[in-house]
């Protein structure tokens, strides 16, 4: 009782602790930030270490950071790599959703990757906490991203999600608020970016930072063949003189870089049929597969899932913020959060 009591002045908020992005949904408002996963830290000669930049501002220095200066992403493949990094993170996100003028500590729901160790939650739970929530409960990313794709998640039916991340890829099958089955791999967007920097090098000689070729699966990113052609310049470093060039790349060649990524996704929902019951099967067959996540906005990525396991893929309306949205929801519906702990 305390604790709702509290809740009537305090922000509570949802939060997606994503590898390439963090989005923070308030109890009451929706979504109020996504921003990236990325911290600027300024180095000193006596080893000290001070927070310059979050977010966005941190992702533009990527590549362009003088010696002192190191732009890091704190969460590696859906957990975190750098506890002390994460819990600054955390706290400015905090901060800005609240303004700074917040006097308690918002009671917090955040979003772990299915299969999480006990070490790894800890983890979770310790940095938002330090970073100031008075209350942290934790939520499957799975059950977050069916949440918020409006599925039927607590009925006796089947339902499967493919959450396309940035460093993972979770596919489940869900069924009464629980997961039946669930596989992750560690394959996702920044998978995807490296497979794309590693094709210009070797079809090109061509040496490109992350954001290029994040821009490159962008704009031309495709898993199917669908007719449509497109090309784009890409301005790198040549490997053999060493200097700048620009190199003309089209949308097909761009297919075929990112053909291995995508095969793995493929197999992993493959798998999950394979394994799981028969009758949430027929369930999935009737209602299709949803796709939810950054990743699963790359083109045609439904259409090739689609035709390669002879079921619907059908894409939910945000993708990107589906699980953030989810976990949002569970926060306005405590019984809700309460049936998934």
């Amino acid at each position: 009782m305390f604790s709702s009591f509290l809740g009537l002045f305090s922000q509570d908020m949802a939060i997606d602790l994503g590898t390439a992005n963090t989005l923070v949904y308030v109890k009451g408002r929706g979504v109020v930030c996504n921003e990236p996963s990325v911290v600027a830290i300024h180095h000193d000669r006596k080893g000290n270490k001070k927070v310059v930049a979050v977010g966005t501002q941190a992702k533009a220095m990527i590549g362009r950071c003088p010696t002192d200066i190191q732009a890091i992403r704190p969460l590696k493949d859906g957990v975190i790599a750098d506890f002390e990094v994460t819990e600054q993170m955390l706290r400015y996100f905090i901060e800005r959703v609240n303004g700074r003028k917040s006097f308690i500590a918002p009671r917090m729901v955040v979003c772990i990757p299915y299969g999480t160790t006990e070490v790894e939650k800890r983890a979770v739970r310790e940095s938002a906490e330090c970073a100031g929530a008075r209350e942290v409960h934790l939520i499957e990313e799975p059950l977050a991203a069916a949440i918020g794709a409006d599925l039927p998640i607590t009925e006796p039916t089947g339902n499967m999600v493919v959450d396309v991340g940035g460093g993972t890829t979770e596919v489940a099958v869900i069924s009464m608020a629980g997961i039946v089955y669930s596989r992750s791999i560690k394959v996702g967007g920044d998978h995807m970016d490296d497979a794309i920097t590693v094709h210009m090098r070797r079809a090109h000689d061509l040496l490109i930072g992350p954001r290029t070729a994040e821009e490159v699966k962008i704009r031309l990113g495709n898993a199917i063949h669908d007719g449509r052609v497109d090309e784009m310049a890409v301005r790198g470093r040549d490997l053999i003189r060493g200097f700048p060039r620009i190199v003309t790349v089209h949308s097909d060649e761009i297919r075929a870089a990112l053909e291995e990524p995508v095969s793995l996704i493929v197999e992993a929902v493959r798998a999950s049929l394979e394994r799981t019951p028969p009758e949430l099967v027929g369930d999935i067959m009737e209602r299709g597969i949803i796709m939810t996540g950054g990743g699963a906005m790359l083109r045609g990525l439904d259409q090739c899932l689609s035709e390669a396991v002879g079921l619907p893929v059908l894409l939910c309306d945000d993708p990107q913020s589906a699980v953030v949205k989810g976990s949002g929801r569970a926060l306005e519906e405590m019984n809700l959060l309460s049936m998934l702990a």
